[in-house]
């Protein structure tokens, strides 16, 4: 069987574990700003299961493809020393405030005219948002079939993928034709440490405006060695329409963030009957923190 050209889609999420009052900007959007950046967890996930499939597929590349301000190149980076092959950082002022309708597009006009793959695999959920929306619409704009909640690529053959998925009551084994998309669980295998040999080859990866920035001249290596070029794609590379593109084509508003912290005097002993725990979900729901 002939390599596969997989797209993983990844994301640089704020850590939100330490969510403070300055997350939140004015308008409704992320201050991303106020909070350290991190690889999307389950995004490691789907990059790990993308690198089995390529330890089992000979001549098999993947490419990283995010959306971010020029400090998201991190993240491509990352998976460059983990084991992918490229990155493709689609960045532009015009994606600011994108919901994940905006989104969606933006990712599917890129990859449209990233043109050919096999595969585009992508984590379940990002932590910022927790709306598992993403890859499914990227699947739908691209008219692809999609398997969601995935945690193990068990075959791969010329007729398809066969795939497991979780779900709330057991697992469940799926084949589907390629190419397609899939999103993946916490419940897959966590993602492989860095190869020190990929973090040498690669640690001056850089886009053109990392290089134009950049106080170090490094141009001998870059025209010696074009893997470390981090392609950079805008609006006029994707042929998207503004309209659709930024909060102006994002439905979707927050109206507020809220940070939760539950304190030890907030533990409560439950017996065993169920008028206590119903009498429990009905305080949690009243108080929102949950529901």
């Amino acid at each position: 069987m002939k390599g596969l050209k997989i797209i993983v889609l990844a994301k640089q999420v704020p850590d939100t574990r330490n969510v403070g009052k300055d997350a939140m900007k004015a308008d409704g959007t992320v201050n991303r700003a106020a909070l350290p950046a991190i690889f999307n967890p389950e995004d490691l996930n789907a990059l790990e299961l993308a690198l089995r499939v390529k330890d089992t597929v000979p001549g098999t590349t993947i490419t990283i493809l995010t959306m971010g301000p020029g400090r998201a190149a991190e993240i491509i980076r990352e998976g460059l020393y983990r084991g992918a092959d490229s990155g493709v950082l689609l960045t532009d002022r015009a994606f600011a405030g994108s919901d994940t309708l905006a989104t969606s597009y933006a990712l599917a006009q890129a990859i449209k005219e990233m043109n050919h793959f096999d595969l585009i695999i992508a984590g379940r959920q990002a932590i910022d948002g927790d709306t598992a929306q993403v890859g499914p619409q990227v699947a739908e704009k691209l008219n692809l079939p999609q398997v969601t909640y995935v945690e193990e690529v068990l075959s791969i053959e010329k007729s398809g993928i066969v795939v497991r998925r979780r779900l709330d009551n057991g697992v469940e084994s799926v084949r589907s034709p390629m190419p397609m998309l899939m999103t993946v669980n916490s419940s897959a295998p966590d993602c492989r440490s860095r190869n020190v040999k990929m973090l040498m080859k690669y640690k001056h990866a850089r886009t053109i405006t990392e290089k134009q920035e950049a106080t170090e001249d490094y141009t001998h290596l870059y025209d010696s060695r074009p893997f470390l070029y981090i392609r950079e794609m805008t609006v006029g590379d994707i042929k998207a329409d503004a309209e659709q593109l930024g909060l102006t084509g994002s439905p979707t508003k927050v109206k507020k963030i809220d940070n939760v912290v539950l304190q030890a005097k907030d533990a409560k002993k439950l017996g065993t009957s169920d008028e206590g725990i119903n009498d429990l979900m009905r305080e949690l729901i009243e108080s929102h923190v949950i529901g």
